[in-house]
């Protein structure tokens, strides 16, 4: 077979990104549709900005969960194939078997992988951690942020030294101190899993009962349900093979249906305890603004209980500089993993997120580009993305 020529590589890659554009293109024209009903999210529509940088994350996101259910990837991303090591882009593979994809697209990296399938598999592996600890990020420094904010005094100076101790380390130091091979062997991560995680779940339990207060009827069934699968979630999210820490037994392996890899909850815990602090600092300046306001007062005056006063009154009139940081926030942890990976830190070393794969082809990036670019291209279009989105919402919740 002959290689591809560039037109050629383009139209195969469009291709396998068909699934990609399908997604993309029912969203928007559903998303369209139905924008007046949307709230702050369909005002983002209205913003050429935001539906840009939208655009772009949700490529990524649907590319990361196509990736994961192997509708676009061509090869496996962790086999070598012989003789296609450093191989250009549209490069045919010798011998290629019946059914198995014919070229490698982006051409091969130094251990003859497909740079392709590397690129579509590290884009789950971003949205897989990125969102989801920036999420919990937010949901430690809302429950600890709020009452500093509400109530001053010497809890918001104990919190706020804390935060500060925490954002006083550089975080890069602080990153290389938490995922050391040294640091995961004693523990220490896992015990940080165990507290960080508690979080989200004390949140759902001040937050429905807050709510909730005054029908008990309805209160406790919804909070037995609630934070019942939130718990039962808990555990399997921190047990090892029916294991919490060490030989601390945790759940039955029937109840224990998944486990997180070690590295990836190291690195995972690592995000949430360095965006953490910066989040409360951010969630206590608000609380302490909004908590003037007239409409707090009236509240007060009704005789509402201080925590629905910060989760129902406070917490969602600060959504708009909260909704944008969230975005940003994502930006950074993207960011931050690629930092990782690119130090050979946290995930292992055959990962194929974005970091560790710019990292391989930078050994020989004065010779060979196609191993290092596409992931460098690919880790900057989100971060654009997620900041065009953050913009896009930052102008429509002025507006709101």
């Amino acid at each position: 077979m002959e290689p591809l020529g560039t037109f050629e590589i383009i139209i195969r890659v469009l291709y396998q990104l068909s699934s990609v554009w399908i997604a993309l293109l029912l969203l928007f024209a559903l998303s369209i549709a139905f924008k007046r009903r949307l709230g702050l999210y369909g005002k983002l529509f209205d913003s050429p900005i935001g539906m840009i940088g939208f655009g772009l994350v949700m490529f990524w996101v649907f590319v990361g969960i196509f990736g994961a259910l192997d509708m676009i990837i061509t090869h496996d991303p962790l086999s070598q194939v012989s003789g296609m090591k450093n191989k250009v882009p549209g490069t045919p593979l010798a011998g290629a078997e019946e059914g198995e994809y014919a070229w490698y697209l982006l051409g091969g990296d130094n251990l003859a992988r497909d740079v392709f399938s590397r690129v579509i598999k590290g884009a789950w592996i971003v949205v897989q951690i990125a969102p989801l600890a920036t999420l919990f990020a937010f949901m430690v420094g809302i429950t600890l942020g709020l009452p500093a904010g509400y109530y001053g005094g010497r809890l918001d100076t104990f919190l706020s030294f804390l935060a500060n101790l925490i954002l006083a380390f550089p975080v890069i130091l602080l990153f290389y101190l938490l995922v050391t091979p040294e640091i995961v062997a004693t523990g220490l991560p896992t015990m940080m899993a165990i507290v960080l995680f508690m979080f989200p779940i004390i949140f759902l339990g001040v937050l429905l009962n807050s709510r909730y207060r005054t029908q008990p009827s309805f209160r406790t069934p919804l909070l037995i349900g609630v934070l019942g699968f939130a718990l039962w979630l808990y555990l399997a999210l921190i047990s090892e093979n029916g294991y919490l820490v060490r030989s601390i037994p945790g759940l039955p392996s029937v109840l224990d249906p998944f486990d997180i890899p070690g590295g990836i909850l190291v690195v995972f815990v690592s995000v949430v305890f360095v965006n953490s602090p910066t989040v409360f600092r951010i969630v206590r300046g608000l609380a302490m603004d909004i908590k003037t306001r007239d409409y707090v007062a009236a509240a007060q005056t009704r005789g509402e209980g201080p925590w629905y006063i910060m989760l129902w009154e406070i917490l969602p009139n600060a959504r708009g500089p909260l909704i944008v940081d969230f975005c940003l926030r994502i930006g950074y942890t993207t960011i931050l993993l690629g930092t990782l990976g690119f130090f050979g830190l946290g995930l292992p070393p055959e990962s194929p997120d974005w970091g560790s794969t710019i990292n391989e082809g930078r050994k020989l990036l004065s010779i060979y580009l196609h191993p290092a670019l596409p992931p460098a291209l690919a880790l900057l279009s989100l971060v654009l993305g997620l900041n065009l989105l953050a913009d896009g919402l930052r102008e429509e919740s002025l507006k709101d």
